[in-house]
């Protein structure tokens, strides 16, 4: 009775799950998670607890979650971070649109709320508006931009416009106060694919911007010891 008539038939096989030998490099998964293959080779690139991150690109297709590939490891070293007494931004997260940031930040309100052993952890979503919320629960994260500003969370989900004025504004230096150079752990671009032309290579210097005001820049590389990781379906 619509446009579209069936049948309908669906030839998209289903993703490879990990062998029963699977032994997961985090200290914390959600509860009965079993991750796919490519989730789980994501979480040996960027566990942290056995050893350093590596640079990572995930490049599956829509609804293979890409999201979980670098939210659960950066989950997991915030909460170690937090337990060993570290504050600061642990892991920076851009997105392209504010409505694609708004719709992630409810969702990890959603773990961090549901899981007793993040307890503690942070995320802040800082983007335009003064924000409403000045804590955390299952529906949200802290958004209001004094709040964040007083106490740094440990996760914060911007977009690149925003992170340029964060760079630039006196008022907004007090987020980056207690970050020392090797407190940024991960920086996470997603939807990748958006990143292209000029808008590119002004990100591109963004991201030197953001390695040399938190003095973490080397000569050898502009993020120092920060991860950089990138997703996208269409890349």
């Amino acid at each position: 009775d619509g446009i579209f008539r069936g049948p309908y038939l669906r030839v998209r096989t289903p993703f490879a799950s990990v062998d029963q030998y699977w032994r997961s490099p985090l200290d914390w998964l959600p509860e009965d998670f079993q991750p796919h293959a490519h989730q789980a080779t994501a979480f040996d690139r960027l566990g942290s607890r056995d050893s350093a991150p590596q640079p990572t690109i995930v490049t599956t297709g829509t609804g293979s979650g890409k999201t979980e590939c670098f939210l659960f490891p950066i989950l997991d070293h915030c909460a170690r971070a937090k337990a060993r007494g570290e504050d600061g931004i642990k892991a920076l997260i851009l997105y392209p649109m504010n409505a694609l940031a708004t719709d992630q930040a409810n969702r990890i309100a959603e773990v961090i709320a549901a899981n007793p052993e993040l307890a503690g952890v942070t995320a802040g979503l800082y983007i335009g508006g003064e924000g409403k919320n000045s804590t955390m629960s299952a529906e949200h994260l802290i958004d209001q931009k004094h709040v964040l500003q007083a106490n740094p969370p440990d996760i914060l989900l911007t977009n690149y416009k925003m992170l340029d004025f964060l760079l630039l504004r006196r008022k907004d230096r007090d987020l980056w106060a207690v970050n020392k150079p090797d407190t940024l752990q991960y920086v996470v671009l997603d939807e990748f694919h958006t990143y292209d032309g000029a808008q590119g290579t002004d990100v591109a210097m963004l991201l030197r911007r953001v390695g040399r005001t938190l003095g973490m820049a080397t000569d050898h590389s502009p993020l120092g010891i920060a991860t950089p990781v990138a997703t996208s379906a269409t890349l």
